[in-house]
């Protein structure tokens, strides 16, 4: 509650100067601490917190499974590998590594680099596709981190999978096997 102090006025009887006394005034701060606390308090009750946001990966079953009879067949013309090795060295190439339909060439991350090649691959995957009467069928992307790439750089491929969409007409996987011309590769470039 507020507080307010004050004697009753009087003061000498009789002539002289007339001084003006001070009042002492005091204010009682109490209710509006308790307010401030259940304001804090209500807030603190009634805001959602941000929630983490993280990417869905389907991972393999660790055990084989045994009923399968031979591998599915991959249409090299739509497959487009990425070798991310150390010092943020990104090497692509199309189709399979001994007769590659482009060749192996190095790129930089972001929307000149890997999203460009990206989005003119997807295009050429969506002709070939048309062209061969399966259109809707996109590009399958195969991305291989070396044991020396960053996990910067295997987060900004995926983030480049998103933007371009890749999961929506193709797909793409994440491997860990190399082959020996795949490791020279990253060597020598």
């Amino acid at each position: 509650m507020a507080e307010l102090n004050t004697d009753g006025g009087g003061g000498k009887k009789g002539g002289g100067k007339v001084r003006s006394k001070k009042q002492n005034s005091k204010v009682d701060l109490t209710a509006m601490v308790d307010l401030a606390f259940l304001l804090i308090t209500f807030f603190m009750l009634t805001t959602t917190l941000s929630k983490p946001q993280s990417m869905d990966l389907t991972l393999p079953d660790k055990e084989e499974d045994k009923t399968k009879e031979k591998p599915i067949k991959v249409d090299e013309n739509k497959t487009l590998t990425l070798l991310l090795g150390e010092n943020g060295k990104l090497i692509r190439y199309m189709g399979m590594l001994e007769t590659p339909l482009a060749a192996p060439k190095d790129f930089s991350y972001g929307k000149d680099g890997i999203r460009k090649e990206l989005l003119t691959r997807m295009e050429q995957v969506k002709q070939y596709s048309t062209a061969k009467g399966e259109p809707g069928k996109g590009m399958i992307v195969i991305i291989k981190p070396s044991k020396k790439s960053t996990y910067r750089n295997l987060v900004d491929v995926l983030d480049e999978m998103a933007i371009v969409g890749v999961n929506k007409t193709g797909s793409y996987a994440i491997v860990n096997e190399f082959t020996p011309e795949e490791v020279k590769l990253l060597e020598v470039r």
